[in-house]
């Protein structure tokens, strides 16, 4: 039983060791051989396989019959390994874009093996990076987001620096196309499993059904409790259905939609006189031109929607109107919470690129904060920013 785990063990010996094994071999010796039980002792006592002392002592008998110096260094240290291949990270970035789409096309492009540069990939030496076509701003448009971003400004009634507004008078819609199916979907897979047989008359015409989405912020009591989930609804184009109205909040409540030209204007009077009854205020208000950066439902409560439903296997239009609408359902309210805090700290980097959308969505770590209990309500802004996003209005 002890060979057989000892057997097992893994030969991992420096050379001082294997000359502290040679030389407790060497005096535990009789006319050249080794008793069983020494061998065993060497290898508990250097947590090694009987295997690696025999090979040991094999050695040194080896050397003493050739009369040669006894030297029981380990041949590991002379293996010559292959030279790792050295790449110049800072040359990269002057290789053109076209040309660092693929891995193979890279590697081509600096004159390496594909497998090497998959390797430093791994490694996390270069990272991908899937770039999106952002809508083209004009001077006006600019100046336009930074108004709108200014105008949601306000003071903290705790020490009265700027911080964005809370955003609970503010309900955000806007539509989008839910699919059936994806013309390419990705899957895992056992070796032996068949792979999965999906077809369509033709890519072009795959069943779609776009959807009207309502959403405002959350809210929730002093101990945390939800008591507004921020989910108004979502609604199919295919039927019609009555909202449902819920009363928590006394004041203007304002409707943000783009600027889609079916939308109605904001002071259409029929919807006027419809948003006034029952004791309500309602408003409607267009967001900035080419700024869906600027709605909560493009930022990615959409997006959240759609990996939810895309997990469901759909063959009709009622199934897929009902898999969007579940999805809607189960996003989990603190999430379109988040996705609130979000839009503001995009304002805040709005306001710092002059209007602009060339700027990356800042991460502040929502979800640790949430569980340490300190998510912030609002987004604190700075007044240096304030006064520069003034100053270039003023130009």
């Amino acid at each position: 039983m002890e060979n057989s785990v000892n057997s097992r063990k893994k030969t991992n010996l420096t050379n001082e060791q294997r000359q502290s094994i040679y030389q407790m071999l060497l005096q535990q010796s009789v006319d050249g051989g080794l008793k069983s039980e020494t061998t065993r002792d060497a290898a508990t006592l250097f947590s090694v396989s009987t295997r690696t002392i025999s090979r040991i002592w094999h050695d040194v008998k080896l050397q003493l019959q050739h009369g040669t110096v006894v030297d029981v260094s380990s041949k590991r240290a002379n293996v010559i390994r292959r030279k790792r291949v050295q790449i110049d990270f800072a040359g990269i970035s002057q290789i053109p874009l076209r040309r660092r789409t693929t891995i193979r096309s890279l590697a081509k492009a600096i004159n390496v093996s594909k497998t090497t540069m998959h390797r430093r990939i791994k490694e996390g030496a270069l990272k991908a990076h899937t770039n999106a076509i952002k809508p083209d701003l004009t001077d006006e448009n600019k100046k336009t987001r930074l108004v709108f971003c200014l105008s949601s400004v306000t003071r903290s009634l705790s020490n009265g620096s700027p911080v964005f507004h809370d955003m609970f008078n503010v309900i955000h819609i806007d539509e989008k196309w839910f699919y059936l199916s994806k013309p390419s979907k990705g899957y895992y897979l056992v070796p032996d499993e068949d792979e999965p047989y999906r077809t369509c008359k033709s890519k072009k015409f795959i069943t779609k059904v776009m959807f009207l989405a309502a959403v405002a912020r959350p809210r929730y009591d002093s101990s945390g409790n939800e008591v507004f989930s921020g989910k108004i609804g979502i609604f199919p184009f295919t039927t019609l259905e009555p909202a449902k109205r819920s009363r928590n909040h006394t004041g203007p409540i304002y409707i943000q939609q783009d600027n889609a030209k079916p939308h109605i204007e904001v002071n259409d009077a029929e919807f006027k006189l419809e948003a006034s009854k029952d004791g309500f205020d309602i408003r409607l208000c267009f967001q900035p031109p080419n700024s869906p950066d600027l709605n909560v439902l493009n930022l990615g409560f959409f997006r959240a929607i759609q990996s939810l439903q895309e997990q469901e296997v759909l063959g009709s239009i009622d199934e897929l109107v009902s898999a969007v609408k579940s999805s809607f359902e189960r996003m989990p309210s603190h999430e379109l919470n988040k996705v609130f805090l979000t839009l503001q700290t995009c304002m805040k980097e709005i306001m710092k690129v002059q209007g602009g959308n060339n700027y990356k969505i800042p991460h502040i770590g929502k979800g640790k904060l949430e569980r340490q209990g300190n998510l912030p309500l609002q987004i604190e802004c700075d007044e240096n920013l304030i006064y520069e996003a003034l100053s270039y209005l003023s130009q």
